[in-house]
């Protein structure tokens, strides 16, 4: 690693007025994805501002049919929360099924929604669930959030605070997962709400996204079937040495209908 400062605020005003001291420092959250770029040095900042002591960034709540998860929240602590359990099943299982247990008692929500990666679990249940970001600045509509490649909505300085999960109708999320690293090769998603059906992919493309074919063929036929000939176009997603794109394609079909499967069982 490179040296660089380090601090330890106590409030988000404080890691406001820590931040102001250097553009280019960073937020370290549960530090999964972080702390190996900075030992392989792909990562290089001048200060690194650690948000694991401010209270306002913990905690769930569940309150008018939304539940609230601060992004400070450990995935192990969403997994484990019985309120998560009753309103959003899924949601729970999705937290239970990230990484390995050292990964899910250190990763973060929040670290995780503002590192963006690819492959990541919750940015399909985040937009599949139609949540809302919350930061220290604004509210995000999930729809608008994940921008392409480690790319979000997120501006300079702005902090995750909590995210919002309004509580579904019913919900189910399947994943092919590498066996290594456990990251999604391709997860998917699907929510029944009253408003309609949403369909979220993530691993298959630069980032999470939907898809509104099976969506429209769901809201009319929440079964399997509906859906077990709508084949996405390999044009577009990701390839690389663990699937091709043809591969990932066939494989949102297959893990949409084991969503739709779970979700019914629930």
């Amino acid at each position: 690693m490179y040296a660089f400062d380090y601090v330890r605020p106590q409030t988000l005003k404080e890691a406001a007025a820590a931040l102001r001291k250097s553009d280019q420092a960073r937020f370290l959250a549960g530090g999964q994805s972080l702390v190996q770029a900075l030992r392989l040095r792909l990562a290089r900042p001048p200060l690194l501002i650690d948000l694991r002591a401010i209270d306002e960034l913990n905690g769930i709540r569940v309150a008018n049919n939304v539940v609230s998860i601060g992004a400070m929240t450990r995935h192990a602590d969403v997994a484990a929360a019985k309120e998560v359990q009753r309103a959003i099943p899924a949601l729970a299982r999705v937290a239970a099924g990230i990484g390995d247990r050292q990964v899910r008692n250190q990763g973060t929500l929040g670290g995780s929604l503002a590192n963006a990666d690819p492959a990541a679990d919750y940015p399909a249940a985040v937009l599949g669930l139609g949540a809302t970001i919350v930061t220290s600045k604004r509210e995000i509509p999930a729809d608008k959030f994940f921008l392409g490649l480690f790319e979000t909505a997120l501006k300079p300085g702005e902090i995750i605070v909590r995210v919002d999960f309004p509580q579904p109708l019913r919900a189910g999320y399947a994943k092919f997962r590498h066996p290594a690293s456990r990251f999604a090769l391709v997860g998917v998603f699907v929510c029944d709400t009253t408003s309609g059906v949403r369909v979220a992919v993530t691993g298959a493309g630069p980032c999470a996204f939907r898809v509104k074919r099976m969506e429209k063929v769901l809201a009319k036929a929440f079964t399997p079937q509906a859906i077990e000939k709508i084949v996405l176009p390999a044009e577009g997603l990701n390839s690389d040495i663990h699937a091709a794109a043809d591969y990932r394609a066939h494989l949102v079909t297959v893990m949409a209908q084991r969503a739709v499967t779970a979700a019914a069982k629930l």
